[in-house]
């Protein structure tokens, strides 16, 4: 986290990936649940990164494991779009996911591993991954929703291939057969669901939404002044007519009376 700069605010982003480290050591037996709430409600209460900071930090790795990943709060400038600034290698910062009567949530900035593995019992998940980066150019969520569900979330241009099985439940095919952008990575979801569903949608982040909401928003109001400018042209033709008729009538009289004044004469 960052230590130079605690008094910093700290963003919804930056509760929900604490919140993603306090999941995972929850699965792990490095937390109980009491620990575990205990934390949660201190996560999403934090207003400054020094507040944050604490949570995670005597999350030591147990024997032979891996060490806890740190959460990072620095801001990174934002990527310039392309797909290939996201399939950055590595192993990925959270591999697995358990929902047993409760809920799980990947989301944000993370890294989806090569494989992904979730199971949900009596519970439910959501693995988004607009605003991811990836292990590989290929990954795969592997679901296992008994009684429950889950919902995997991709962004535009992401190419999706469903394998699931289900019985007396399914998996959402919807979004397969998409075709993908040029180097966007290939999501494959498999799995089996028993009285149960795995959800599959394409959606775009909020911020995209919001920049889209933006333009339509000042195309309709181009479009507003191009009517505005039209209504004005017309009613200024209009009055141009209107005059050119009063003048003309004006004309008329006078020269009217002009010969009547000279019939008189």
């Amino acid at each position: 986290m960052t230590e130079d700069a605690p008094e910093l605010r700290a963003s919804d982003a930056d509760r929900e990936r604490v919140a993603e480290i306090l999941q995972d050591a929850l699965a792990e037996g490095r937390l109980d649940m009491e620990e575990f709430e205990e934390r949660l409600d201190a996560t999403y209460k934090a207003r400054t990164y020094g507040e944050l900071t604490p949570i995670t930090r005597d999350l030591p790795a147990a024997a032979g494991a891996a060490p806890a990943p740190r959460v990072s709060m620095t801001k990174e400038p934002a990527g310039s779009g392309s797909w290939a600034g996201r399939i950055v290698g590595g192993e990925g910062t959270s591999t697995w996911a358990v929902a047993v009567m409760s809920g799980f949530q990947r989301r944000g900035r993370w890294t989806v591993p090569r494989r992904f593995n979730c199971f949900a019992f009596w519970g439910g998940g959501e693995i988004d991954l607009r605003e991811a980066n990836f292990a590989a150019g290929e990954v795969e969520i592997n679901c296992i929703a008994i009684m429950g569900g889950m919902q995997v979330i991709v962004p535009p241009g992401v190419e999706v291939v469903v394998r699931g099985i289900g019985v007396m439940g399914g998996f959402d095919q919807r979004e397969e057969g998409v075709p993908g952008d040029p180097g966007a990575p290939r999501v494959i979801v498999t799995g089996f669901a028993f009285w149960g569903g795995v959800g599959v949608e394409r959606k775009l982040t909020r911020a995209e939404r919001q920049q889209l909401k933006e333009e339509r928003r000042q195309q309709k109001l181009d479009r507003g002044t191009s009517a505005r400018e039209l209504g004005q042209s017309f009613r200024e033709d209009v009055r141009d007519a209107h005059r050119r008729m009063h003048d003309g009538h004006r004309d008329l009289m006078r020269e009217r009376r002009d010969r009547r004044r000279d019939g008189d004469h």
